[in-house]
């Protein structure tokens, strides 16, 4: 059985230096230069292999320290290593320290990785059970992802959980995170939050899980792909109406980076005839306190027809609507049988009201 996408860059020209591996993720554009000059900068006896067979040295940079001798070793085990989402300056001590010390490091690579693998020599693929047989043997196995904390909307979650699952340790070593980044200087309400990360590929899924954010009080927190931006601007206008505050976060940490604030109509207007560079995070005000009674039959009928117009059973039109409206679920359900004169569908799901 196969970890999505594991490969390992092999080197001839250095047997016993750490090999870098690389994993893929999904509606993310890659930043593998940035892991390359990312890694160039520990000081460590690792090497990355190019497309011609040359060796890099990763020597760059010296973590040396008056306390260095006094450091307990690393225990065996995967280390989840914060690296960077954009400035360099961002790594931390311990991460280096980990990643000096690591017997094998797991860099994550993304769509194009075909191109990637082929460019940097990358031929075998890094099975699940030799990742295991590494750490079962007492090594150090370290997990970078493309930019950011590993193991958050990447497949590194899955290794992560394997492990657990097999009384191997799994270690974090806290980094930057383009979501808490973001949601720091946003200006919008930080006590509570939904991360909710990338949308599914699905339309109906898509929209029933904006329903969802579009009805919680919380701050919604989206990862979204600069190509997308403007379809996601018009699925939240849908769900969400055109006067909710937005934050659109991008290029967090680099020269260029921006927030743009506004309203999500303003944002629909502002962003209608250019497409911005770099990976979007999309902050979202949570919904307001409502002063108004609980919401009217002719709604409620109104919000079910539009659910079950898109392909959603009765049964889930009634579950959509009641979370969405914060209501008891048998309140729905009572009406839903009223206005449209028929049992649902929840004997399938094996839990009506």
């Amino acid at each position: 059985m196969l970890i999505r996408g594991f490969s390992m860059v092999t080197s001839t020209a250095a047997a016993a230096a750490t090999p870098a591996v690389a994993f893929p993720r999904q509606r993310s554009r890659c930043h593998f230069p940035l892991i390359a000059r990312f890694l160039a900068s520990v000081n460590r006896p690792s090497t990355i292999c190019t497309a011609s067979n040359s060796v890099v040295s990763l020597a760059l940079y010296s973590t040396e320290s008056s306390t260095e001798s006094k450091q307990k070793p690393l225990k065996p085990g995967l280390y989840l290593v914060g690296t960077p989402i954009g400035n360099l300056e961002d790594i931390t001590l311990r991460a280096l320290r980990v990643l000096n010390s690591a017997n094998v490091i797991l860099s994550e690579d993304t769509r194009h990785s075909g191109k990637l693998l082929q460019h940097y020599n990358i031929k075998t693929p890094l099975r699940e059970q030799a990742v295991l047989t590494r750490l079962k043997e007492g090594q150090i196995v370290a997990l970078i992802s493309d930019a950011g904390t590993p193991g958050i909307s990447d497949p590194g979650a899955e290794l992560a959980k394997l492990c657990v699952k097999m009384n191997i340790p799994v270690i974090p070593i806290p980094g930057p995170s383009a979501l808490i980044t973001a949601l720091s200087a946003s200006g919008l309400p930080t006590n509570e939050f939904t991360f909710v990360g990338f949308l599914p590929k699905h339309a109906g899924s898509r929209r029933e899980r904006l329903i969802v954010s579009a009805n919680e009080a919380t701050t919604q927190i989206f990862y979204v792909p600069p190509h997308k931006l403007c379809h996601f601007l018009e699925e939240t206008s849908s769900a969400f109406g055109d006067s909710r505050q937005c934050v659109i976060a991008r290029e967090m940490t680099k020269l260029y980076e921006e927030f743009w604030r506004g309203t999500i109509g303003q944002a629909k207007e502002a962003f209608s005839t250019h497409q911005p560079k770099g990976e979007i995070t999309f902050l979202l005000e949570g919904k307001p306190p409502s002063t108004d009674d609980a919401p009217s039959e002719s709604e409620l009928e109104s919000d079910l027809k539009e659910l079950i117009s898109q392909g959603h059973t009765l049964s889930t039109a009634v579950k959509m609507v009641a979370t969405g409206k914060s209501m008891k679920r048998k309140a729905v359900y009572s009406l839903a049988l009223r206005k449209f004169g028929r049992p649902l569908e929840s004997e399938e799901d094996g839990d009506h009201p």
